[in-house]
């Protein structure tokens, strides 16, 4: 089996035990002789089963706690040492790895520092997989920053923990608030500047200062109480019957949910209000997990007395995603979730005295006699801000009854229950339901806070309106506030609104301003694929324009269409019945159809780039690798601010989300921004995209500086034959300057980002050649000059690619050794006739960095075959750089430096024939030199007698 799949059959181990069985003494006689030992009558040999704890979660002083530094493994004949191991009865679930603070520091981006402990990592797994069979968490830092993840983490996964004690919080060191103290939170608040449950109390005052990552995280999450209740309650695998993703708690999730279970213990008291409270957690940032790990930890507890869970979602969509996640996360729950599919089949799943996970929706509790009037009930409401949980009552037109707000029938089923809401955004101001339904605010996580620990990306914002088609004197008749949807209006109201909505959508549906719109999302979309591939989301307002815009776009782009759900660029996501248009019907599908559409969509690798959608997908869809979304619907409030937040997971290097606004909701998008606000959140939705468009010239004009003195302009217009050697001159002119190189390629990748994030914009486009030209340089000169132990894995950038016009060459193609006028070496070799190439090189700085990278990958690979030799070797390369580096030789004689070291290294590869010794027992033969007083007292040709 796989590392991961061990892993989880491990982790099942810790957290349920192992069974065992055992056969009871039969009776023998007593050491003394003087009779027998009395067994208990009917057991004498008889076999017993009981489960073993290997850890013993409710007594923490039971267990035996360990930390080893520099812990050495040895697997397969690879020796690896991990820099610190935790220990938890004699088992390592924990890992740290340490790099050197002082090395590759980027002060834009101080993670870049930790990608070698990260890289180390999966070194570690691949050599000595049986230290991390046991493994919970894995760390990495360079003494100050540190990050957290698990063994399928990817690192865009490793996250920062920001608390210690859940009523502090220091923020990372990039914070752009000019404050940088760490303030704890005013006296009986919790973390996220929110209401502490009752009975809490802000355990920190006063201020303090910023401390390490390092420090916090470790405080944080290694104090044994903490990080035994991480292990049983927070870690989690994912099967999507493709792969398992072990996963585990972000600290917002941890300090929230615990919060979460102290209240709802405290409402479900028989004297309580059963008012649980809600969490407002920034949308894409594991809100639905933490509704998992919450249901998991709440059924566990004992004041709780086994619970019955009922999650509740408005609309089946969102029962469907949510459902999903529950069920691949079932064993926290330690059972499997169900969906009712009636109200009968609510009241049957609620008969039971205890225990169950029971999904439904708002709808199934309108009117009726009461469900259950069992206590230890748990009502967990998703998106719980929404109007349909109020109380207030209206009549019904038609049929005269009073109908009241879903939240007396929530109430009237479930008289005894207790209620908890989680929110990706916050509840308006004047909404005095959901309060009233299930309580304050638990816990906040901001768009600010999301941003600044990426859990989130940034969204940017354009305006690309689309002109109606109104005369001047139709013009005041339309409402503006049209796109106050008709959620929650009284009968009469919504008619009226839906008359409005009516004349806004024949308007915004006109076969003309849809081929503009449609002409408009092609042109864009594709220039932003030119610079980072993604997927996009277009939303129209209704069913009719959304087959007509699918229309528009496939005349366009007739290969984007296909009949078949496996295939085409292009699909609309909507529902439908058999009564609708027969034109409308290719596009309507079963749930089934519609998951496997949401599958292809979800993978990044997938043809599926772009989806159209009125309702579906705006809200709890979840996938990374979108990057675009296309609004062409009035939205206003929550339901905006969730679906703008579709593009801003975490992907990659992806950095950032674009909402382009083809109708003007910009007001709207301020509106939501103030309630935002108004309820203590931070940051913004989004950033124009002007911003971005300025952050891109700056980093265009960083570029340009530094290449001042040197005509790149002029390779632009070089023809290909020459344009090899036109680029090589280009690397010696970065290459002479001071730190050059490494400046070069941080200005090059930030210039990268900012520029995908600015396409298409016409300043963009503007230099789209010379980023081409920038990038091409870049990839040229990590070709040649960055050691293979250097380099990011394949697809680091993989989100970042140029727009290059067609007189330059994709950075694929560019040989250095072919620019430089060189052969390519056999760098096994490093022959006498490529060496004498290599001094005659007139590009100096070029020729050094070609050999240091030659030698260095030469090191690594004879680092394999014998470890002092390789040891020797890099310490000669290390002293050469660093004397010039320091200004103590010339790079010619460096170069003759690096000349010879390279013929000893391809001496010493022959020196196993002179000794009469395989490869193998040449490196023992070494190993047993390196130690001075051996070779005093053996001598080498003991030493060498020994080595066979």
């Amino acid at each position: 089996p796989s590392l991961i799949v061990n892993n989880r059959a491990f982790h099942r181990m810790i957290t349920d035990g192992i069974p065992v069985e055992y056969r009871l003494p039969s009776p023998r006689p007593s050491p003394s002789g003087r009779g027998r030992f009395k067994p208990t009558p009917g057991l004498d040999g008889a076999t017993k089963y009981d489960i073993v704890k290997l850890i013993d979660f409710e007594n923490i002083d039971n267990n035996e706690f360990l930390v080893v530094n520099q812990f050495t493994v040895i697997e397969d004949k690879k020796n690896r040492r991990p820099d610190v191991v935790i220990f938890v009865n004699g088992l390592p679930l924990g890992v740290i790895e340490l790099k050197n603070p002082t090395k590759d520091v980027d002060e834009r981006d101080p993670k870049k520092a930790l990608r070698p402990a990260y890289n180390q990592f999966q070194t570690y797994k691949a050599d000595i997989s049986s230290l991390f069979v046991y493994n919970e968490l894995l760390v990495i830092s360079d003494g100050f920053a540190a990050l957290a993840g698990t063994l399928t983490s990817g690192w865009d996964r490793f996250m920062p923990w920001r608390t210690m004690t859940g009523a502090d919080y220091y923020p990372p060191l990039s914070s752009p608030s000019p404050d940088t103290s760490c303030h704890p939170l005013p006296k009986g608040e919790g973390l996220g500047n929110s209401p502490s449950p009752p009975g809490r109390r802000g355990r920190d005052e006063g201020l303090r200062r910023i401390k390490p990552e390092l420090e916090v995280l470790l405080k944080g999450v290694f104090e044994r109480h903490r990080f035994l209740d991480y292990i049983f309650n927070f870690v989690t695998f994912e099967d999507d019957g493709k792969e398992i993703a072990k996963k585990a708690a972000a600290y917002h999730q941890y300090w929230a949910v615990n919060k979460a279970v102290e209240c709802t213990v405290e409402a479900s008291r028989p004297d309580g209000d059963r008012r649980i409270g809600v969490v407002w957690h920034t949308q894409g940032s594991g809100k639905s997990l933490s509704m998992a790990f919450y249901g998991g930890k709440i059924i566990k507890h004992p004041a709780m007395e086994n619970p019955t869970l009922v999650v509740i979602t408005d609309r089946n969509d969102l029962d469907d995603q949510l459902f999903g996640t529950f069920s691949v996360n079932s064993d926290l729950l330690r059972q499997t979730p169900v969906q009712a599919e009636s109200r009968e089949h609510l009241k049957d799943l609620l008969r039971v005295a205890s225990g169950g996970v029971v999904f439904t929706t708002l709808q199934k509790f309108e009117g009726g006699d009461a469900l259950s009037d069992r206590q230890n009930i748990v009502v967990i409401a998703d998106e719980a801000h929404r109007s349909h949980y109020g109380f207030s009552a209206r009549v019904d037109k038609k049929s005269g009854e009073i109908k009241y707000g879903m939240a007396k029938y929530l109430r009237d089923t479930l008289p005894n229950a207790s209620f908890i809401g989680f929110t990706g955004t916050p509840i308006e101001l004047d909404d005095k339901s959901t309060p009233a339904v299930f309580g304050d605010y638990i816990d906040k996580y901001d768009i600010l806070r999301a941003v600044e620990d990426h859990a989130t990306v940034p969204i940017y914002y354009e305006s690309r309106l689309a002109k109606l088609e109104l005369s001047e004197e139709e013009k005041p008749r339309i409402d503006p506030e049209f796109e106050e949807i008709t959620e929650g209006e009284e009968e009469e109201e919504k008619h009226k609104l839906k008359t409005k909505w009516a004349a806004l959508e024949a308007m915004v549906g006109t076969e003309k301003r849809i081929g503009l719109v449609a002409r408009d999302i092609v042109d864009h979309f594709e220039k932003r694929l030119q610079a980072m591939d993604g997927k996009a989301m277009i939303v129209c307002m209704s069913r009719r324009i959304c087959v007509e815009m699918y229309n528009a776009i496939t005349k366009l782009r007739p290969q984007w269409h296909s009949n078949d759900d496996a295939k085409g660029v292009l699909k609309i996501v909507m529902s439908g019945s058999a009564s609708d248009e027969p034109s409308w019907q290719s596009h309507i599908r079963t749930k089934a159809a519609r998951e496997a559409i949401a599958k292809r969509f979800k993978d990044s690798e997938d043809g599926l780039k772009v989806v159209i959608v009125r309702d579906m997908w705006l809200t709890g869809f979840d996938c990374p690798s979108m990057h675009t979304m296309y609004l062409d619907k009035p939205m206003r409030g929550h339901n905006l601010m969730q679906a703008i937040a579709r593009v801003n997971r975490v992907f990659k290097d992806k950095p950032g989300g674009l909402v382009v606004d083809y109708l003007g909701i910009a007001d709207a998008l301020k509106r939501a921004l103030h309630t935002y606000t108004a309820s203590g959140g931070k940051g913004q939705a989004t950033v124009d995209q002007e911003q971005a468009v300025a952050v891109m010239m700056e980093k265009y004009e960083v570029v340009r500086d530094m290449l001042h003195g040197f005509d790149y302009e002029a390779i632009l217009t070089t023809e290909a034959a020459k344009r090899m050697s036109a680029i090589a001159q280009a690397m010696e002119f970065i290459l002479g300057l001071d730190d050059g190189k490494k400046r070069y390629l941080q200005a090059v990748s930030a210039l990268s980002k900012a520029f995908a994030l600015a396409v298409p914009h016409e300043q963009a486009l503007g230099i789209r050649d010379e980023v081409g030209l920038f990038q091409e340089i870049r990839s040229a000169l990590v070709k040649a000059t960055v050691s293979e132990s250097e380099r990011t894995p394949d697809g680091m950038e993989s989100a970042i690619r140029q727009l290059i016009s067609r007189a330059v060459y994709s950075t694929e193609v560019v040989d250095i050794f072919a620019a430089a006028g060189l052969e390519k070496p056999d760098i096994s070799i490093l022959s006498d006739e490529f060496l004498t190439e290599v001094r005659q090189l007139p590009q100096r700085n070029l020729a050094l960095e070609l050999l240091k990278k030659l030698i260095n990958d030469e090191i690594r690979t004879h680092m394999r075959k014998n470890v002092v030799q390789a040891r020797s070797f890099a310490d000669m390369l290390e002293q050469a750089v660093r004397k010039y580096q320091n200004r103590a030789i010339e790079a010619a004689q460096v170069i003759e430096e690096l000349i010879q070291l390279a013929k000893d290294i391809r001496k010493a590869q022959t020196r196993g024939q002179e000794l009469g010794l395989t490869n193998d027992e040449v490196a023992f033969y070494d190993a047993l030199a390196e130690n001075q007083s051996a070779r005093d007292v053996m001598g080498d040709e003991q030493l060498r007698f020994l080595a066979q």
